[in-house]
């Protein structure tokens, strides 16, 4: 698979990102629900990934990316996280807003506007969410951090990371000025101080969105 088409893009991204925040490799079902495609489009693409050279796999196991497969993925991720954060400093979107946009972006811009918006932007090293940007041959550097829903009472950290994953989430923690950079204080699961004072009761799902410097 020299030129992975769009959709196998995707599937290799959705794979490294599955192992970006933790160690446990995907498998086929997880994937299939993260892409919200049938089990059945999974094992097919997964075949066509596997004879490319582009991933690991044994049938029923988890899915691991090749080093070809790791290349193309975080050139994909690289040009996603980059058009996110073009997007918030240059368009005037909402970081809840960017995710959608870029998915589709990020398999339709050419490289030399890629380079343009990197330069543009003065080489940003994170989105706007706080995802590190690969560089161009893959290398990234990822700050140790921690949880916020397994860090425990007293920890102090700032925000690391916030999953983009839910635009609900995003647009709620935008109203409390919770961000990549803020530093947080624990008192309880689900519950920190914010830099002000001020008391934050976070949902389950949110607690579980967050990274804090360990």
């Amino acid at each position: 698979m020299k030129h992975p088409t769009p959709a196998a893009e995707d599937y290799l991204k959705t794979i490294y990102a599955h192992t970006e925040w933790q160690p446990n490799p995907i498998t086929p079902s997880v994937l299939a629900a993260r892409l919200g495609v049938a089990p059945s489009s999974v094992t097919e693409m997964v075949k066509k990934l596997a004879a490319g050279g582009l991933i690991e796999h044994v049938p029923y196991g988890p899915l691991t990316l090749s080093r070809t497969g790791f290349l193309r993925a975080t050139a994909v991720v690289r040009r996603h996280r980059l058009i996110e954060t073009w997007l918030v400093r240059e368009m005037g979107y909402d970081w809840h807003e960017v995710h959608d946009e870029a998915e589709v972006l990020e398999h339709s811009i050419s490289d030399r506007l890629l380079a343009a918006i990197d330069d543009r932007l003065g080489h940003p090293s994170a989105d706007p969410h706080g995802d590190p940007i690969p560089a161009e041959d893959g290398s990234l550097t990822r700050p140790d951090a921690i949880l916020l829903a397994e860090a425990a009472p007293g920890h102090v950290g700032a925000v690391v990371r916030i999953s983009d994953r839910d635009p609900d989430i995003l647009r709620d923690l935008a109203v409390h000025r919770v961000g990549p950079g803020i530093r947080l204080t624990v008192l309880e699961p689900g519950v920190v101080r914010l830099p002000g004072g001020g008391i934050c009761r976070l949902s389950s799902a949110a607690a579980r969105s967050i990274w804090l410097t360990s």
